[in-house]
């Protein structure tokens, strides 16, 4: 089968600024060296660039995990531009295809099914869906935002403009234009680049599937850390309208913190969360699911088995009844309609389902433990 053509422009970004990060970079640094100053405006930058993706291309526009006022908007979309990584429209278009078709050879963008180097890279490299890079009906809410089609009618001057502009200015004022090129523009540029490139193909490789199989996305944590909290990838293929990635408190999700301290500073509103309930009902399932499928060879599997699925029902029945009458007093709360809450038969009655739930909870997972 014939190969489409290649994209030479994307291929002589991808080379020239790899070459140079590769090697420019390297020789620098042993022949002259880099100060701090130089690798900590690196390193402003890269993050800048990042959260531009992560919390603007990605959660903002893509799947409209919150709003933002416009003069953060601006900041993501001179970010976005600043990342080389296509207009808001055209990325978010993308993406949305993504996720509605995930692992369809035939329609995902970037099928991780089609391996590493295609869902990594290679997908930008030729005109495998030509037919599609003019086509924004899937994104026609986001042409509705004048920030948006701002910068796609503008995106290459802006890109042009910062990607050398930042990196010249910073070294003009600091007295060395050859190493802010090479570290703020080519290295900051390239580490961009592929850190997000890694959520398209190694977050369907490595990892847990915490809370779905149904497509190849994973769960990482060390993928968190360098993608500023995406790493966390089965969870948001499964619960993608979720402002956050990283659930847990423990969990690096920079773009979350990120998020939610702007709301605090009015620069974000309308924050989406996924249910709980269906949150832990998902991650019971899956453990559920290998649980039975460990059990199935065992010569006691039909008594086990049905000693599993007791012990899941029952788990899933108190869940069931501490998230009803948590939502009935959070509603309650909100509508004012119990003049003493905290001394209120209602809490009384969430207080013991809470407490039936975790021991429920601790039977599960003592009993999952004995198979381990």
């Amino acid at each position: 089968m014939k190969k489409p053509k290649l994209i030479w422009l994307n291929v002589a970004v991808f080379v020239i600024t790899f070459l140079f990060a590769a090697i420019a970079v390297p020789y620098r640094a042993i022949t002259h060296g880099f100060d701090s100053a130089e690798i900590i405006m690196a390193l402003l930058c890269f993050i800048y660039c990042g959260m531009s993706i992560t919390a603007g291309y990605h959660r903002l526009w893509s799947h409209k995990t919150y709003q933002a006022h416009w003069s953060l908007r601006i900041i993501y979309a001179l970010g976005g531009a600043f990342a080389l990584q296509n207009s808001i429209l055209h990325w978010s278009s993308d993406h949305r295809v993504h996720h509605k078709h995930v692992d369809n050879n035939d329609v995902d963008p970037y099928s991780a099914k089609r391996g590493f180097w295609y869902s990594h890279i290679g997908w930008m490299l030729r005109e495998y869906q030509a037919h599609r890079y003019t086509n924004y009906e899937n994104v026609r809410d986001l042409q509705k935002d004048p920030i948006v089609m701002w910068q796609h009618k503008h995106y290459l001057l802006l890109t042009i403009s910062l990607n050398f502009g930042i990196p010249l200015l910073f070294g003009l004022w600091h007295g060395d234009v050859i190493s802010s090129l090479l570290l703020v523009g080519f290295l900051r540029l390239v580490l961009s680049h592929h850190t997000t490139f890694f959520i398209n193909s190694l977050a369907h490789i490595w990892g847990k599937q915490t809370y779905t199989e149904k497509n190849t996305a994973r769960d990482n944590g060390f993928l968190a850390f360098l993608t500023f909290g995406e790493g966390y990838h089965n969870f948001h293929h499964i619960f993608e309208n979720d402002y956050r990635n990283g659930i847990r408190w423990w969990q690096f999700d920079p773009t979350k913190w990120l998020i939610k301290s702007c709301e605090y500073l009015g620069l974000t509103y309308k924050l989406r969360k996924s249910p709980e309930d269906k949150i832990e009902k998902a991650r019971l399932s899956m453990i559920l699911k290998r649980s039975q499928q460990k059990l199935s060879e065992h010569p006691d599997a039909e008594q086990l088995l049905e000693r599993l699925q007791h012990e899941y029902d029952a788990l899933i029945n108190k869940l069931n009844a501490y998230y009803d009458i948590k939502k009935t007093l959070i509603a309650n709360k909100r509508d004012k309609l119990i003049a003493d809450v905290e001394r209120s038969e209602l809490v009384a009655q969430y207080k013991e389902l809470k407490q039936r739930l975790i021991d429920q909870q601790q039977s599960w997972q003592f009993f999952i433990e004995k198979l381990a």
